[in-house]
């Protein structure tokens, strides 16, 4: 066999062809499924956008009728799923690992995955829900089949029903983080699928990946910057500061992106109206500030790197404007992207190609065996 190049971190490696989502990083756009992100996301339920994902089509009002109803009739969770997260509650479990064991236990019911994917993203936002309400030592809420998918995750963490602008706006993050091109939680499910596993072990692989902060978890720290700097008189001295020590600013940049994050646009939109009509207006602002100071500075110590806002630092503006703590940001993550992973499952699947790259060997060769006895 001739020698084959690597590749660190399959950096602009093509692993799969889809119809799903394309990221085009240097003009900073992201289509979803043929929509730009712009189009679809501010617009379509959720409900809708998982449709397109797995149809490659909009529904008509029969068929979203239907889809809303064979979610709603799979979102209550089996008991032996409730006493699992009890006893993570007890144990304080991280969420994301309660999640991954919640998702490891569902059971597998059609080879094809197509029962299984409706089971699995009509759960995700009942699992994470229940165990936040356990962890606050609070009793889970069962759905409410008269809501949608977004609005019931707002009914079971808080047990009321909720305004109809806090649901769009969360309908709108879901729609906007559903899926981006092969990232790591996508492609490990795809891996997974692709060796003739079942789609819920792909997906539990996927939260796994997700659970890692290189991944999924820079939306609470890009939050924590904001408070940290606790006033827009204190922007420029706090976040100097933390370039001249060489630390990273949570919330702008992006492996992929170029440019600004077209996420990012999409969000900044949704955390507008949702302050617009409530919540702490002063955080809000002081926001804006941290992110028009960072964009200044960024461009001061690293000039021509382009680093611009990316999704996590709205995410987390507009979660924590829905009340959500930071411990919540991926998991509520995890409640969107499933729509993606079990899509991209599904696609996988149709291919019916295991993946398996090769690696390049860089250890020694020609070593001989020496007794245990002369070691």
């Amino acid at each position: 066999m001739g020698e084959t190049a690597s590749v660190a971190g399959l950096e602009g490696v093509v692993a799969a062809e889809t119809r799903l989502s394309e990221v085009n990083g240097r003009s900073g756009e992201f289509t979803i499924a043929g929509f730009p992100v712009e189009e679809l996301a501010p617009r379509a339920t959720f409900e809708e956008t998982v449709y397109l994902l797995w149809h490659a089509r909009l529904p008509d009002a029969e068929e979203l009728a239907g889809f809303r109803e064979a979610l709603a009739v799979r979102r209550g969770l089996p008991e032996g799923i409730v006493r699992l997260l009890r006893s993570a509650a007890v144990a304080g479990v991280p969420a994301m690992d309660a999640l991954r064991a919640a998702v490891g236990a569902l059971g597998v019911e059609e080879t094809d995955g197509a029962e299984d994917a409706r089971s699995i993203v009509a759960r995700f936002p009942t699992i994470v829900a229940a165990y936040r309400r356990l962890l606050d030592g609070e009793e889970p809420v069962d759905p409410d089949p008269g809501l949608g998918h977004a609005a019931n995750y707002l009914y079971m963490l808080w047990g009321e029903r909720p305004q109809e602008g806090a649901v769009r706006a969360l309908e709108t993050y879901m729609n906007t983080v559903v899926d981006h091109g092969m990232n790591a939680s996508t492609f490990a499910a795809r891996v997974i699928v692709s060796t003739g596993s079942d789609m819920v072990s792909a997906v539990a692989g996927a939260v796994g990946a997700l659970k890692g902060p290189l991944h999924g978890g820079a939306p609470g720290p890009a939050l924590e910057v904001v408070f940290e700097v606790g006033s827009a008189g204190r922007a420029e001295e706090v976040l100097r500061s933390k370039l001249e020590r060489g630390e990273r600013l949570m919330g702008f940049g992006h492996r992929i992106y170029k440019v600004r994050d077209p996420r990012a646009d999409v969000l900044a939109g949704a955390a507008e109206v949702l302050y617009g009509s409530g919540g702490d207006r002063g955080i809000y602002e002081l926001a804006l500030e941290v992110e028009r100071t960072a964009l200044r500075l960024l461009e001061e110590y690293k000039p021509g790197r382009n680093l611009k806002t990316n999704v996590e630092f709205y995410t987390a503006l507009l979660l924590h404007g829905l009340g959500l703590p930071a411990g919540l940001f991926t998991p509520t993550f995890a409640t969107a992207r499933v729509a993606g992973w079990t899509a991209h499952c599904m696609e996988q699947r149709k291919l019916g190609r295991l993946i398996r790259p090769q690696s390049v060997y860089v250890g020694e060769r020609g070593k001989k065996w020496v007794p245990l006895e002369k070691r």
